[in-house]
């Protein structure tokens, strides 16, 4: 599926499509069998889904390492356990170190050890070829709502650290020291400046991180690692 720069309006009728089905959420189906991708890929687009999909491990890790930009939306992995060249494990392993896509394992001849090691890997579920529609629906569903989070999760951080790194030194000591609780007089002395100085790099750095009171202080300060 070509990926387009979300930073881009859609410029067709066909990249407007495109851009509402990733915004529900996008499936990369993995599969070394033709017919099972066709048939779960036509339930994925019947579902309002953008979907990809990919006859190995190896082609999907070859299209991340291109880093393509791709409309946003939340996207989960769903591969098949017995594949030549990598198996679905394998390929766990390796989304596990790039990135936090979730991923759904699917098999028709595994056996509980290879779920057991697939959930320990942090895969989300392990479903039993011939899947149900609606078992793959539930389970696609969930791993989205999961990569919601995720990503807002990101996105919370990605800014935290913007904010903070907006900080001046002095206004980063004084907020960090204002979180572990101390005092305005207490931070004056300790740093051995005027109070007037810390009331107002303290107000400084409060605005600069959206912070309203002293809780919220606390907390982006435990979030951000001041």
């Amino acid at each position: 599926m070509k990926r387009i720069n979300p930073q881009l309006r859609p410029v067709t009728v066909h990249d407007e499509m495109l851009a509402q089905r990733c915004a529900q959420g996008r499936v990369v189906l993995i599969d070394d069998d033709s017919e099972i991708l066709q048939a779960l890929s036509a339930l994925i687009d019947m579902a309002g889904y953008a979907c990809e999909t990919y006859t190995s491990g190896l082609a999907y890790l070859k299209v991340l390492a291109y880093n393509k930009p791709c409309f946003p939306g939340p996207c989960c992995v769903v591969c098949d356990v017995k594949m030549p060249d990598m198996d679905g494990l394998e390929l766990q392993r390796h989304l596990v170190q790039s990135h936090e896509t979730p991923l759904l394992i699917m098999s028709g001849a595994s056996g509980m050890d290879e779920a057991i090691i697939a959930f320990r890997g942090g895969v989300l579920d392990f479903l039993t070829k011939p899947i149900d529609a609606d078992t793959l629906l539930l389970a696609v569903d969930k791993a989205l709502k999961l990569s919601t989070e995720r990503q807002q999760q990101c996105h919370h951080q990605t800014q935290l650290a913007t904010r903070i790194a907006s900080l001046s030194q002095r206004e980063r000591d004084i907020a960090s020291l204002v979180a572990q609780g101390h005092t305005n007089p207490v931070i004056a002395q300790k740093l051995g400046i005027a109070l007037r100085t810390v009331k107002l790099h303290r107000q400084r750095a409060m605005e600069k991180l959206g912070a309203n009171n002293l809780a919220d202080l606390i907390r982006t300060s435990d979030a951000g690692g001041l």
